[in-house]
């Protein structure tokens, strides 16, 4: 899909480096080069085996070590612009791998000659490699949650929703003409949060403003049937989380769980921070009337995918039908907002 014109380009940003998805891939493409290398050098399949095993105890300290700085220097190096914070990363990996390697020659665990200038330039390969590829990743997912992603979750927002809510103001207009202009802003507001470019994370009290904006809107038609629960004592209101990741939750529970009943139905929704996640737990009846349910799953699966881009596999979306009531609890890590570089230096 070509790209909107009028949308501006993502700058460029570093991996996040206490991201377990990116930890988790480093691992695994650093272990998989030296495994490459040892089967490339090693002449008999036999040999492989031993091989690899000295090769992974000198490189697992290497990097164990990098992994561990690069943790504790993320926070600094993610606030850098993308030139100077991989010029960071390149000399600072480069640096511990030739200072280890001389540590470990004089201790005689790596005897080799010029072993330590050896890694050091397998390193700022490696590195160079690494963060090439974590460059094209990230360039190649931007359009998807620009683009494809974003799109179709706005396209959640059901045309006769606005026809319904329109049609419920215009109900108001002579009877509580002050109730009807509030909606009518209300309404201005969510469609205005729609149409606008939604590529970046927003602060969760927003995310939950807008919610709040919207089940009032469903409560002008639905009335009493509509008794929705609050729980955010504890919610980090300034967590960064990915645009319209509840309401389209809170929108199928309106759709699937309080407009077929015709009894009142509760939608209660919890938010909490929990040793570094935050925490979204929404529950609503149940109301099982075959395919009244199978719109479910195309919201479900569009922000479990935007999920895993923004987060990767730090985050998660799970939902569970309980005895009488369906529950989806989303999983993400605490974000505060930082201030980030807003084109590449």
């Amino acid at each position: 899909m070509r790209a909107n014109s009028t949308q501006k380009p993502l700058p460029l940003q570093l991996p996040e480096l206490r991201n377990l998805g990116t930890i988790l891939r480093i691992l695994l493409a650093v272990n998989a080069f030296g495994l490459a290398a040892v089967i490339v050098r090693e002449q008999r399949w036999a040999t492989v085996s031993s091989a690899w095993f000295d090769t992974a105890a000198l490189l697992e300290p290497h990097l164990l070590l990098n992994l561990l700085l690069l943790y504790m220097l993320a926070p600094w190096l993610e606030r850098l612009p993308y030139r100077i914070g991989a010029v960071c990363i390149l000399a600072l990996t480069t640096v511990v791998s030739f200072g280890l390697s001389v540590a470990l020659s004089a201790l005689g665990v790596d005897p080799g000659t010029n072993a330590a200038m050896r890694h050091a330039a397998l390193t700022l390969l490696a590195t160079g490699v690494l963060l090439f590829y974590f460059h094209l990743r990230a360039k190649a997912l931007s359009p998807a949650i620009s683009e494809a992603r974003l799109q179709a979750l706005q396209a959640r927002i059901r045309p006769h929703f606005l026809f319904n809510s329109i049609n419920a103001v215009l109900s108001l207009m002579r009877r509580e003409p002050r109730r009807a202009e509030s909606a009518l802003e209300d309404l201005a507001d969510l469609f205005r949060v729609l149409m606008r470019d939604n590529r970046q994370l927003a602060p969760l009290s927003d995310e939950v403003e807008l919610c709040r904006q919207y089940l009032d809107l469903e409560k002008l038609r639905l009335g009493e049937r509509l008794v929705v629960e609050w729980h955010t004592e504890n919610m980090p209101k300034d967590a960064m989380v990915p645009p319209l990741v509840l309401q389209p939750l809170l929108e199928n529970a309106v759709y699937h769980g309080i407009e077929p009943s015709s009894v009142p139905g509760v939608i209660a929704i919890n938010i909490f921070l929990r040793r570094g996640e935050v925490h979204a737990i929404l529950r609503n009846p149940y109301q099982f009337d075959g395919g009244h349910h199978a719109g479910n799953k195309m919201a479900m699966d569009n922000i479990r995918e935007r999920l895993a881009l923004h987060f990767d596999a730090e985050a998660s979306l799970e939902s569970k039908l309980n005895r009488e009531s369906y529950e989806v609890h989303i999983r993400m890590p605490y974000r505060p907002a930082v201030e980030r570089p807003s084109a590449d230096a």
